[in-house]
């Protein structure tokens, strides 16, 4: 997945509370280790895959954003099953938005 993030806060932001509780937080700092792929129909969740060194595959934040600015992340996450149709993308205290599958 990948996206872009904007700092409309009036202030710098770092993504605290984006990043993972897992034991590796120390490798993945300002990241958005702790977003979530949810298949409610299939009643899985799905974490943001590591590499060997427990490094989220995913966007780290270094220094965080100034307000105003924007910059795009990525995440990569296990494919889920063919039949899903749809997942709820979860991050930090961001409400769940709904991400439609398609084959592409």
């Amino acid at each position: 997945m990948e996206g872009e993030v904007a700092n409309n806060t009036g202030k710098g932001w770092t993504a605290a509370n984006w990043r993972g509780d897992e034991k590796e937080l120390v490798k993945n700092g300002g990241s958005i280790a702790g977003a979530t792929l949810v298949d409610n129909k299939e009643k899985k969740k799905y974490l943001i895959l590591r590499d060997t060194e427990g490094r989220c595959l995913c966007t780290r934040f270094t220094g965080g954003l100034l307000s105003g600015d924007t910059t795009e992340w990525f995440a990569q996450f296990p494919a889920p099953p063919l039949e899903s149709e749809q997942v709820s993308f979860q991050v930090g205290s961001m409400p769940p938005a709904t991400i439609q599958i398609s084959e592409g």
